[in-house]
């Protein structure tokens, strides 16, 4: 930081808390992911890849090059959309904390056949044909011994705090609950490059491959107040809503959210809320604001899955709730559901 002129330091102070900020994001998704329902569909990696790519790029940060080299051959795997999108996710961020200083994370896709002596050399590999998603760095690498332990549930090279060393055994038992592999290749100050072995899914002719999900079929109409502390989150949900018709008022807590609420001279359809926040909870933000907006819809989010807790916090009975981690179709679906298609407009 001694070499940056003193008038660029916040702008990094403030980049370098945003990252940290997602790594922590992260480690919450990683900690709720494993109750989630799987639902395995016929789906194409390639497709998963360039639906996330602009997520991707917000997560890694400028300073990293995002290359795609994804296969031009159809690629067929039986997997759960969402637990493939957190393998590509976790892999990327873990590509991230290996670059603290910048460089290139490539991402490639094609089929490959396994042979004996390949499959002999990794368990759990049968011979036969697969889809491998070949994720590369151009960060520190690792050594052997840390190598032997990077799928360790909690193992971190990080310092105390920085990192749950949660996201590379998370990849590791999501492939392996798919019938898959995964691979490394690193040496220190050489980078790394992680192999995702999937199972080729064979071509069903009454199973059609799971088209991606069309956004633009998502589009919406009115005013959203969308509240979320983690600024990363806030600005990807913000984003998803505006380029599908919506107007969007961003708060980063719950006292934003109220002022904006007073202020606001046009009708407020949707209120946006994670259910717990520091400030107040979701839902009485929700009771708060319905006062000024009466006829608004609320859509609650949350990372956590137990019943009894959110009861705790107050979220009412029925309500329209999206849990986390999701993706971009699964939020537009949602909100779109929960506003419908002609919002009120009312207001005390």
């Amino acid at each position: 930081m001694d070499a940056v002129p003193a008038q660029s330091r916040p702008h990094l102070e403030e980049i370098k808390k945003a990252g940290d900020r997602a790594s922590g994001l992260i480690r919450q998704l990683l900690a709720f992911s494993r109750k989630q329902i799987l639902e395995p569909q016929v789906l194409d990696p390639n497709q998963s890849v360039r639906n996330m790519v602009k997520m991707l790029r917000v997560l890694i940060g400028e300073d990293i090059e995002l290359v795609t080299n994804l296969s031009y051959e159809m690629l067929r795997v039986l997997m759960d959309p969402g637990q493939l999108e957190q393998v590509i996710m976790n892999l990327a961020v873990n590509a991230r904390d290996a670059m603290p200083h910048g460089g290139t994370l490539a991402m490639e896709t094609c089929n490959i056949e396994v042979k004996e002596t390949f499959a002999r050399q990794h368990p759990g590999l049968i011979p036969g044909k697969y889809v491998r998603l070949r994720v590369v760095d151009t960060g520190r690498g690792m050594s052997p011994e840390v190598m032997a332990k990077i799928f360790e549930p909690f193992f971190t090279t990080k310092q105390a705090g920085v990192g749950g060393g949660l996201g590379l055994s998370t990849v590791y038992g999501i492939v392996k609950q798919s019938g898959g592999c995964v691979t490394v290749e690193s040496e220190p100050g050489k980078g790394a490059a992680f192999g995702i072995y999937l199972p080729h899914a064979p071509e069903i002719p009454e199973r059609r491959i799971a088209e991606p999900a069309v956004i633009e079929s998502l589009t919406g109409q009115g005013t959203v107040l969308l509240v979320e502390d983690e600024p990363v989150v806030l600005r990807l949900a913000r984003d998803l809503l505006v380029e599908n018709g919506y107007r969007v008022l961003a708060a980063s807590s719950g006292s934003d959210a109220l002022s904006i609420a007073r202020k606001e001279t046009e009708t407020i359809h949707m209120l946006i809320t994670d259910v717990v926040m520091p400030e107040m909870s979701g839902p009485e933000l929700a009771d708060r604001i319905r006062k000024l907006w009466p006829t608004m819809r609320v859509l609650y989010m949350s990372g956590y899955t137990d019943d009894e807790m959110l009861c705790r916090k107050g979220l009412p009975e029925n309500s329209a709730f999206l849990q986390k981690p999701f993706t971009p179709h699964q939020f537009l679906q949602k909100a779109r559901a929960t506003l419908g298609t002609k919002p009120a407009r009312e207001r005390v």
